[in-house]
């Protein structure tokens, strides 16, 4: 059924509440030092002390659209005000941002049929079945499969997986990632660096394109960037999206993820083998296969609620340039509680992104510390539904508050922990190479005696992850840096050990929880590097650009003839 939900806006500021059933103890927050001996210090009690708090079971995991939200956005209103920004959107703290949840009953199964073959897939187990339409319930009915390979379209690289197929009322089964990852190549699309074609959102948005009616991906836990147990937490319970006029009837009806297990079974009940068409998938002449008399059957039930979130905004007017603006994000939101899963069931985000948020509050202090106003203007954005597909910085970079063409530069913050404590030699930077902004990054990691590197796990497509990218599509130069993994103490070995660690056993598991024994050193570092290109640039005229051959620059250089009429 449908309904919609109403969202007082300080409903609920009593932050005691507790979650009826489920909730633990909150965590308190750490004590400040009393006499901090600098800004690193004071940067480290700032993590400490809003990371604690935000990442409590107070907050219930921070989903949008529900009471976590409403604390959430409160506790940051409160926090910003106290440190005495102004709001960022006229007289209001908050951008509102439509959204729409789909909840998918759990007990939807695919059928999968052929003469000699019969499979009901379990949810869960088996697959995770989701849509992204905003309507009550769809149905496919015997969808032919077809054997699609990467599911990618680039004329720019002479790649067509449809080529000569009539996607039409057919169920495409894709291989997450994309060529390049798969064979190495260097030269075939960006070799180990994923392209946007090979994010799962591209496969779904390139599937309904070609008129299929159903998509099945194939899990592979290296090749996707995170295990199994990721896919039935991310894809279970609300799926949120910007509400749609059309209600999103245009997509594919049902989309989902399979098991590389179930993948395998598939292939081999027609005669196919499932390794040697991968390899096949990955060189230029692939073509779509059949998969024999094979046929998917889904029914969906779904609920329907529609509620408006919130990005929450705070501004530091400029003194000289005010309608320039530096725009600093992090997405404030998590997946909330899952009533399903037993035991801990509230995923409290901790990592991710409470740190990034509580990094918007201490970068505030630091500017505002400042014995002068910065020369240009500085916006803290909390973004809302990045969990949920970059929504809430989506919605700003289509519905800008500021104009587009006079933002400066954005410097986004997402899980800045990654489970590796303290300091690290290097800084890991999300598209290494891509925009002038590492000349001043370069600048201030010089000042800590730091060098700047690759990201760790270019394959896994973090460039595509986070709320920067919706910056980077509208053209404006947009920075984002990842967990750094060189340890000072403990050598590059180490901390790439206890990245790995982090994303395999807590990252969007329950277990993504704040502990006072962090060392946020480390972090606290990259928050004065941002700290630092921030108030250059607010104390500049430079107009930093992309890099040439970025796809992303012809972009910003259409705003760059904008503001020279």
């Amino acid at each position: 059924m449908t309904r919609i939900i109403a969202h007082p806006l300080l409903l609920f500021l009593l932050f005691g509440v507790l979650v009826s059933g489920c909730a633990k103890e909150p965590v308190e927050a750490p004590a400040e030092p009393e006499a901090p001996s600098g800004p690193l210090v004071q940067v480290q009690a700032d993590l400490h002390s809003h990371t604690a708090i935000l990442a409590s079971d107070e907050f219930e995991g921070r989903a949008p659209a529900t009471r976590g939200e409403e604390k959430t956005v409160a506790y940051l209103e409160q926090e910003f005000e106290a440190l005495g920004l102004a709001p960022g959107n006229g007289d209001s703290w908050f951008q509102e941002v439509p959204v729409t949840s789909v909840t998918t009953d759990p007990a939807a199964a695919i059928s999968i049929k052929g003469t000699d073959y019969q499979r009901e897939l379990a949810y869960g187990s088996d697959m995770m079945v989701f849509t992204q339409q905003q309507v009550e319930s769809v149905s496919v009915e015997d969808a032919p499969l077809v054997f699609v390979g990467y599911g990618i379209v680039a004329p720019e690289r002479d790649w067509n997986d449809y080529d000569g197929v009539d996607m039409s009322g057919k169920t495409a089964v894709i291989l997450i990632n994309d060529p390049g990852f798969a064979t190495q190549d260097p030269d075939l699309f960006n070799g180990n660096t994923m392209t946007y074609y090979g994010r799962w959102t591209y496969k779904y948005e390139e599937a309904a394109r070609q008129g299929a009616a159903a998509v099945l991906i194939v899990h592979e836990t290296a090749p996707a960037a995170y295990p199994w147990e990721v896919v039935t937490s991310s894809w279970s319970g609300a799926q949120i999206g910007l509400t749609a006029e059309d209600k999103n009837v245009g997509l594919v009806e049902a989309q989902a993820w399979i098991t590389r297990e179930v993948a395998d079974e598939l292939f081999d009940a027609v005669g196919l083998d499932y390794a040697s068409l991968k390899d096949a998938a990955a060189k230029p002449d692939f073509k779509a296969v059949p998969m024999g008399d094979l046929s998917a059957s889904v029914s969906l039930d779904n609920t329907i609620e529609s509620a408006m979130s919130r990005n929450v905004v705070a501004r530091l007017p400029g003194s000289t340039h005010p309608d320039e603006h530096i725009i600093y994000t992090a997405h404030w939101d998590h997946l909330g509680i899952k009533p399903d899963v037993e035991g801990d069931n509230i995923y409290n985000g901790a990592s991710d992104n409470a740190t990034g948020t509580a990094g918007l509050l201490a970068l505030a202090r630091l500017h505002l510390a400042q014995d002068t106003p910065p020369q240009r203007s500085i916006l803290f954005i909390a973004v809302t539904a990045e969990e949920s597909g970059l929504l809430g910085s989506r919605w700003y970079g289509e519905n800008p508050i500021y104009p587009l063409e006079t933002t400066v530069a954005n410097l986004n913050m997402d899980n800045m922990y990654g489970g590796v404590d303290g300091r690290t030699r290097d800084v890991a930077v999300v598209g290494f190479g891509n925009s002038e902004l590492e000349r001043y990054l370069e600048k201030q990691a010089d000042a800590q005696d730091r060098i700047l590197v690759q990201e760790p796990s270019p394959e896994k497509g973090y460039y595509y992850r986070s709320d920067h990218f919706n910056f980077a599509k509208q053209g404006v130069p947009a920075l984002y840096l990842t967990r750094s993994t060189d340890s000072v103490e403990h050598g590059k070995a180490w901390g790439q050990n206890q990245l790995d660690a982090y994303t395999a056993n807590d990252y969007h598991k329950p277990t993504d929880e704040y502990s006072p024994d962090w060392d946020l050193s480390g972090a606290a570092e990259n928050i004065l590097l941002f700290f630092g290109i921030g108030d250059s640039l607010a104390n500049s005229r430079d107009w930093p650009n992309w890099n040439p051959g970025t796809e992303f620059k012809s972009k910003r250089d259409e705003s760059s003839a904008l503001r020279a009429e």
